[in-house]
């Protein structure tokens, strides 16, 4: 009875798994293997937040590979080693997996597909945690595209025949003679001060968590998605972004979800909801698009010119930053609502990734460095378009000129000041007029309120109009000295 391997990476569900359904199609015993291997996946490793929503995600796949009557093999160690002894435990004489697109684990995966093949085990593999195959679309000049508006017109045209495939209702049994895996508890995924309580608070990792998720959201906020995902005081997101990183749900199963729909009352509001959410999905396409044509991004900007673009060093700005301690309220939250719960409203991340790249001049690579280890969501696609975007040196980049000021943001998107009052609560007491800007209010206000700047809050770590004057110059001057080329390939 033949054996085939099934190596779960970031596709931690059992539908619309093109290795999975193809390998029990194919053969009389499956097994299902997940392999620790932070070392292979440099620099894509995940940080301690994505590590505690990774622990979570494997247990919750395990829970539902027992339903289907099999077992999760976890092992820990090189990749393609640890396949290949588990091949020669099981008398496996094959591995199937889904791709990945990311540069390092390209390279990995060529690897272990070599590795493999050297003793024996063949290798099969199918396509992955996207929509459309990255490479197979290019502009009319026969180039990848560089702004999202005509790569997501030209991808819309080939999304009709996307359907996921069912979970297999079965899964057969593991043969007796399977080694058993480790224990989850051995891949060491959870902080050992546990400091994670923020993020179980807030999220339930795994797949059928992603699809709850998903209803509620079709069936609740999309119909005033467009608005309301630039709220941060409200629920209007849709929030499976982690749970699209881990493959816990695939954009094939969220375009389908969207399709089948029955809009019902509100109908023009419900559809322009869902087409404006998929228009993200489209974003995060686009994402592993242009990395996957761009491999060097994570590190280097796709904009040539920012290549010598004159950024600071600056450790005392850049560790008030990141603790949520630059006198900025809405900076401030932002970074508090990530370090305790792993994630920030999407209208927060651009207003405090501009606020270091522009008002702080710090480079977007230590924002996405810190992104990636704090986020839950740290998708390396995603973070690399979303800080070369907000630095302005990427693909469809926001203007040089585009430069978010934190007060009018706040302002405009958090009217009621509940997102300030949950995140600062040693600002709740001041008044709505002074909330956003505590650095201007009198004396007596903030005595009143028992604010005491630079004691229980920080004063500003820096002058918004003179800083943005800066910037400004400092961009102006790089996009006339330097080379209007393109970063390699």
């Amino acid at each position: 009875m033949r054996a085939i391997i099934v190596w779960f990476r970031q596709d931690l569900r059992l539908a619309d798994h093109g290795a999975l359904s193809a390998a029990v199609g194919a053969a009389g015993r499956v097994v299902p293997v997940y392999v620790h291997a932070p070392a292979d996946e440099d620099p894509s490793a995940p940080g301690g937040a994505s590590r505690w929503w990774l622990h979570q995600s494997l247990a919750a796949l395990g829970r539902a590979l027992t339903a289907a009557g099999s077992t999760l093999v976890l092992r820990r160690g090189p990749s393609g080693a640890e396949l290949a002894r588990l091949a020669a435990e099981t008398g496996a004489d094959a591995v199937y997996f889904n791709r990945s697109y990311e540069p390092g684990l390209v390279a990995r995966d060529a690897a272990v597909c070599a590795e493999l093949a050297a003793v024996g085990i063949g290798t099969e593999t199918f396509g992955g945690n996207v929509l459309l195959e990255p490479g197979t679309l290019l502009n009319r000049a026969g180039e990848p595209f560089r702004a999202f508006t005509p790569f997501w017109r030209a991808a819309q045209a080939q999304l009709e025949a996307l359907a996921p495939a069912a979970a297999p209702a079965q899964l057969p049994p593991l043969s007796a003679g399977t080694p058993p895996g480790l224990p989850l508890e051995a891949l060491e995924l959870l902080p050992r001060i546990r400091w994670d309580a923020g993020l179980a608070a807030r999220f339930a990792p795994g797949e059928a968590a992603a699809l709850g998720r998903l209803e509620d959201f079709l069936e609740g906020s999309a119909a005033g998605y467009p608005e309301g995902r630039d709220r941060p005081d409200e629920p209007g997101t849709s929030r499976l972004s982690p749970h699209l990183h881990f493959g816990e749900i695939s954009p094939r199963q969220v375009l389908t979800a969207i399709r089948s729909l029955d809009l019902g009352p509100g109908t023009a509001a419900r559809r322009r909801g869902t087409a404006a959410f998929l228009r993200e999905i489209g974003w995060r396409e686009f994402a592993h698009h242009v990395l996957w044509h761009f491999p060097r991004t994570p590190e280097a900007p796709l904009d040539a010119r920012f290549a010598r673009h004159e950024w600071r060093s600056d450790p005392a700005a850049l560790a008030a930053w990141q603790r949520g301690k630059t006198g900025f309220p809405l900076v401030d939250a932002g970074m508090r609502e990530l370090w305790h719960s792993g994630w920030m409203h999407n209208r927060v991340r651009m207003v405090v990734a501009s606020f270091l790249t522009k008002n702080l001049g710090i480079s977007w690579r230590e924002g996405a460095r810190w992104f990636n280890d704090t986020l839950v969501d740290a998708d390396l696609a995603s973070n690399t378009l979303g800080w070369q975007w907000a630095a302005g040196c990427g693909a469809d980049a926001a203007p040089y000129y585009r430069i978010f000021n934190p007060v009018l943001q706040a302002e405009r998107f958090d009217p009621e000041r509940a997102y300030l009052r949950t995140w600062l609560p040693e600002l709740a007491r001041l008044p709505d007029e002074w909330l956003h800007r505590p650095w201007l209010a009198p004396a007596e206000v903030l005595g009143a309120a028992g604010v005491r700047l630079g004691t229980t809050y920080p004063a500003p770590i820096v002058d918004l109009m003179a800083s943005r004057q800066r910037a400004l110059e400092t961009y102006a001057r790089g996009r006339t000295e330097g080379p209007a080329a393109r970063a390699p390939r």
